[in-house]
Parts: C-alpha cells; sequence; structure tokens
C-alpha cells in the first residue's frame, strides 16, 4: 500500500478471511470472548508468507484481529447509535462499539488455540464467516491490562449487563428430537476435535439471549411470531424458544443447507 502523509483517504487489502462458526449475523456474540466455544479459523493468504510471518506466534495466548464489518451495508453515517443494552437509549458512536461507524473497521481479541501453516485456529470469536481481516497483533498483558479502567455507561447498574455466557443464570432444556439429532451428527464430523464442544457452543450461543430487544417480554404468550427462533451455527439451524425470561427450550436441529444428509460428513472449510 502507499502511503502518502498529506492524503486522508486510504486503501488496504484484507491479509487474509475467517472460516467461522456463526455464518451469519445473527446469534454472533456482540463482544469477543463472551462464548469461549465460538471457534474460528484466521486464513492467511499466502502472498502475506504465513508459514514466516506467524513464527513466534505460538508463543503468545491471546490476538488482537483488526477486521472488517464486511455485511454492514450501505448506509449514512449517523453520529448517535442506539446499542442493545441501553434499551433503546442513544449515544454517541465513537462512545460504543457498534459496527456502524464512519469506517466499518471491527477489534477483537481473542485466545490462540494453535497456529498452523497458513493461519491460525482462535477462540472466543465474534465475527461471522468469510470477515475479511485487515491485521492479527498479539496481546500484551503488560502494557494492554488496564484493571482501574473507566468504561462509562457500561458501569450503570440500568444497562443491560454484558456477561460471558459461562456465567449466565439461564437453564435450557432440550427436546428429545434435538438431542437425537446431537447425537448422530457429532459422530460423523471429520473434525471431532473441534467440533466436540457443540453442544456447549449452541448452550453458551443461546444464552446470551440473541433475540432484538422487540421479541423479549413475551415468554409464555402463544405467539410463534415473537417466540419462535433460530440461530445459525455451522451448517445447522437451531431452534428455539424461551418459555420464560430463564428458560429455554431446544425445539429441533436443522441443515440449512437442504442437501446435506446425516451420512455425509461435516467438512469446515480451513484450507
Amino acid at each position: 500500500m502507499q502511503l502518502n502523509s498529506k492524503s486522508t483517504d486510504f486503501s488496504f487489502k484484507s491479509i487474509g478471511h475467517v472460516h467461522s462458526c456463526y455464518p451469519e449475523k445473527f446469534g454472533t456474540p456482540r463482544q469477543s470472548g463472551l462464548v469461549s466455544k465460538a471457534h474460528a479459523f484466521l486464513k492467511l493468504y499466502s502472498p502475506f508468507q504465513p508459514e514466516f510471518s506467524l513464527e513466534g506466534l505460538n508463543n503468545f495466548s491471546h490476538l488482537w484481529v483488526i477486521f472488517v464489518f464486511h455485511k454492514n451495508g450501505v448506509g449514512h453515517f449517523h453520529a448517535k447509535v442506539h446499542p442493545p443494552r441501553l434499551n433503546g437509549e442513544n449515544i454517541g458512536v465513537f462512545a460504543t462499539r457498534s459496527p456502524h461507524r464512519p469506517n466499518p473497521i471491527g477489534l477483537s481479541l481473542v485466545e490462540i488455540l494453535s497456529v498452523e501453516k497458513n493461519g491460525v485456529w482462535v477462540s472466543g470469536v465474534d465475527f461471522i464467516e468469510h470477515t475479511p481481516i485487515l491485521d492479527i497483533k498479539p496481546y500484551l498483558k503488560n502494557v494492554e491490562a488496564i484493571t482501574n479502567a473507566k468504561t462509562g455507561w457500561a458501569d450503570n447498574s440500568a444497562v443491560v449487563p454484558e456477561a460471558s455466557a459461562t456465567k449466565v443464570d439461564i437453564q435450557i432444556y432440550w427436546s428429545e428430537h434435538a438431542l437425537k439429532f446431537l447425537t448422530e451428527y457429532t459422530p460423523k464430523a471429520d473434525k471431532v476435535a473441534k467440533l466436540s464442544h457443540l453442544r456447549e457452543l449452541i448452550e453458551q450461543t443461546l444464552k446470551l439471549d440473541p433475540r432484538p430487544l422487540v421479541y423479549r417480554g413475551y415468554e409464555g404468550e402463544n405467539s410463534p411470531y415473537r417466540q419462535s427462533h433460530a440461530v445459525r451455527i455451522y451448517d445447522l439451524d437451531i431452534h428455539f424458544r424461551f418459555s420464560s425470561s430463564r428458560e429455554i427450550q431446544i425445539e429441533k436441529i436443522e441443515f440449512f443447507n437442504p442437501t446435506r444428509e446425516l451420512d455425509t460428513p461435516y467438512q469446515p472449510d480451513t484450507c
């Protein structure tokens, strides 16, 4: 990339892209680190010589991923936004982590699982399939961990809490159909080591309550439109409903690719 010190416009090339357990935005955690079982592979392109440029990264436990919110769509700049955790209140965009920014760039801190010859397996992700990667950098705890930092409106007790899924007190109940599907699906996978965590991934994702705010508060009513939802994880549609504000019923699991059968091994694209 050519840089001009007097220019205000820049163009960047992605160094790779993401293969994520989340195919689309709905259901994807709003922040990194909330779903520990959410795995992704950061594939780096060959011109950036990953076999050499990744050397030494295996000595770190976490890294920063700088990426593009490529599914934002075309929109106008809004100086104020409505973060879901503020229950409809608005605030300046630069005081939030909103993906809708003048430059649609994201920053996520993730845990390194393994460093491969062409990329990195990471966990705790909050980005979706095919997300373009601009850069990755190792996390340095000595300079980046600020224990006495203030976190603005997120410290307000009235704000909807954003806790790790493992700390959320919500009970999850599986239907017989969903459990049967899960037991038949997982052993068929080629990447058993990568998918043995599938049940935990599903439960952690749902415990964060991916429903939009307008659909909350109708638990117990006979309204499929407001109560029945589905999130996509890998190539699966997970159908669920909240029977109460603290209880989730997983009703069924289906392939969203209708041509795939149970006896067809699931092969994540990681090459």
